[in-house]
């Protein structure tokens, strides 16, 4: 109920892109986890040029950030969410209809570009529109989004049972519907000219030390993140010697994040400063994994065995819960409201990057401890990671290198309130 009326007090505009965000996340999981496997076993594919296709997807993405950040702060956010949530559609219906590899690859590519124009621009319409309310509003988005992450591959196991072109498809028809649902009723908002050109402002941000140190120092949250994908259903499954355990860890994430995500940053965001909190939140992403550390490797011999994962999965979501809502809040923070988006696009290539070769890292320890009596080794990898990220913001907070917390703002009067 108390999540709901916080919801209720923000405008139009936030809670539209608060349910576009759920339905991103269905359409997107729904899809894209079972991708290799149909690329595999439907279409014989190899594994090298499963590879590529995927690899196309992540690099338009990761790469073209900033290009959907630029098109933000130029544009309007407005137009390249609806561009994105279109190109999307187009993406994902060519995996339906197509099985040739150019055609793969231009669905690959336009799903992956369609993430990088709609990413940034739905966070920078967030950050305008949420005023000094950033961080319930990022909040309410983390749980709209964890929400959609486990009811997407739910639904898209069921759809599966039909065939891939089904799933691709329903896929397809959820983006159309975002589409339409943003053309029709997105508010449309003015965009203050930057004074500069393009590269101009690229420069500007990138000339952002503390901007950038912050940018790298946030690796360990984007790598420990994707763990969520990779290392803990795995370790599900090895514990529990049970494929569907893989599921139990968005069950409790999602659970987790639905009850305590609000309440925490609720309460945290008048007890102290940002940086305290996010790195905070980092220390706890890395202890998160810890616990599995302990019973990695050993033979599968019942449910009990899985508590560890779980507990592991439980405190990597409360890390997460303290640090991103006042990650996503800081970040416009560090330069002109101009250049919002273009932040927001910056700050995902460099953290993307960064994180990119955190996996590769964490990856190389799961096959190195794999069959082994070193089966700690990734758990205590990914531990490092997210100790030495929240080392690093502690670091620019003690410089004040992070931009200053608001102060509190006045509340305002409950017709005001409501009228929102």
């Amino acid at each position: 109920m108390r999540t709901w009326h916080e919801i209720r007090r923000f405008p139009f505009a936030v809670r539209l892109l608060l349910v576009n965000q759920l339905g991103v996340n269905i359409g997107f999981y729904l899809l894209v986890p079972y991708l290799a496997t149909h690329l595999t076993e439907n279409l014989g594919m190899s594994a090298a040029l499963v590879g590529v296709v995927l690899g196309v997807r992540n690099l338009s993405q990761q790469g073209l950030f900033i290009i959907g950040g630029s098109a933000s702060d130029r544009l309007g956010a407005r137009g390249v969410i609806i561009a994105g949530c279109a190109l999307r559609t187009v993406g994902f219906g060519l995996f339906a209809l197509g099985d040739g590899l150019a055609v793969l690859l231009a669905a690959s590519g336009l799903s992956g570009l369609a993430g990088a124009l709609f990413n940034p621009a739905v966070r920078a319409y967030l950050a305008q529109e949420a005023g000094e309310r950033k961080a319930e509003a990022f909040a309410l988005f983390n749980v709209f989004a964890t929400t959609g992450a486990l009811i997407g591959p739910l639904l898209g196991s069921a759809l599966l049972l039909v065939d891939f072109r089904t799933s691709a498809l329903t896929a397809a028809g959820i983006f159309a519907v975002l589409t339409v649902a943003q053309a029709l009723v997105l508010p449309a908002r003015g965009v203050e000219a930057s004074g500069g050109g393009v590269l101009g402002d690229w420069r500007e941000v990138l000339g952002n030390r503390a901007f950038l140190a912050f940018a790298l120092a946030m690796v360990g949250m984007f790598t420990l993140e994707n763990q969520l994908y990779l290392l803990l259903p795995a370790g599900a499954r090895e514990a529990t010697g049970w494929d569907g355990a893989a599921g139990l860890v968005f069950v409790v994430g999602t659970l987790a994040n639905l009850a305590l995500q609000l309440r925490i940053t609720t309460a945290l965001k008048s007890r102290g400063d940002r940086g305290r909190w996010i790195a905070t939140g980092l220390a706890v992403m890395g202890l998160a994994f810890l616990p599995p550390a302990l019973g990695a490797g050993a033979a599968p011999s019942g449910w009990f065995d899985a508590v560890p994962v779980l507990l592991g999965a439980l405190l990597l979501y409360l890390g997460i819960m303290v640090a991103s809502p006042f990650v996503m809040e800081l970040i416009p923070r560090f330069g002109r409201p101009e250049l919002t988006g273009t932040y927001f696009g910056i700050f995902y290539v460099v953290s993307g990057v960064a994180a990119a070769v955190g996996n590769a890292v964490v990856g190389r320890a799961m096959d190195a401890g794999q069959g082994t009596d070193r089966g700690w080794l990734p758990w205590v990898c990914c531990a490092v990671f997210g100790l030495v990220s929240a080392t690093g913001i502690a670091w620019l907070h003690r410089l004040g290198a992070l931009p200053a917390t608001p102060a509190p703002a006045s509340p305002a009067p409950a017709d005001a309130r409501s009228s929102a």
